[in-house]
């Protein structure tokens, strides 16, 4: 006599790994961890590049889920989740040891850094909660936004004085913060293909700035 359903095995955790998109997540966390350390040393150039591809391997793999048919409903909530502890890495705690390295970690910027940090931990802890306002909208800038911008205004950093960029950046990492936790509404660019081939070639052209600025 049968008294329960037995419950089929739980996978493997590492098994996750083999899944394209989780691989693509865990690519753009290697592109991240790069841009830490190059962050820490002092190689801006480099922990730019890092921060980008971070972006494009985060867009990528939404790209590559949609598309991939057979994936079950724990495939789905394991990406979902693994996205979000790399997306706190990615776009908080990477921006926020590059603001710390950049001031020479002096102390004075530790609130700076705790700012930025702390609006994506609640930025993404909101999005966990309600998910997506209406079928393809944000309440909040969403956090991947920060790291194009950021990649974008550190261009300037060898064409105006440091003085004035250092409070340039700073201030745009706050406002950036600020527009991640308000209300306002902004579309959800990674869920379209166009976007994501664009943001393909923002990269690659982005990455050969800093390569010929490296060199």
């Amino acid at each position: 006599m049968i008294t329960g359903i037995e419950k089929e095995p739980q996978p493997a955790i590492i098994s996750y790994v083999r899944d394209l998109p989780n691989a693509c997540s865990l690519a753009g966390l290697a592109c991240t961890i790069l841009a830490i350390y190059f962050s820490i040393i002092g190689v801006y150039y480099a922990a730019m590049i890092g921060m980008i591809w971070a972006v494009a391997f985060d867009w990528a793999d939404g790209l590559v889920a949609r598309r991939m048919k057979g994936r079950t409903g724990s495939d789905r909530i394991f990406g979902g989740q693994l996205d979000l502890v790399i997306d706190i890495v990615s776009y908080g705690v990477a921006p926020a040891v590059l603001l710390l390295s950049f001031g020479a970690f002096d102390p004075l910027f530790l609130p700076v850094a705790f700012v930025v940090l702390a609006a994506a931990a609640i930025r993404l802890s909101y999005f966990s909660t309600f998910g997506l306002s209406g079928e393809s909208q944000y309440t909040g800038l969403a956090l991947d936004n920060n790291n194009i911008i950021l990649v974008f205004i550190f261009l300037l950093e060898s064409i105006i004085p440091d003085n004035i960029f250092t409070i340039v950046f700073y201030i745009s990492a706050l406002v950036l913060a600020t527009l991640n936790v308000s209300q306002i509404k902004t579309p959800k660019l990674s869920g379209n293909p166009r976007n994501v081939f664009l943001l393909a070639f923002y990269t690659l052209g982005i990455t050969g700035i800093y390569i010929w600025k490296l060199i």
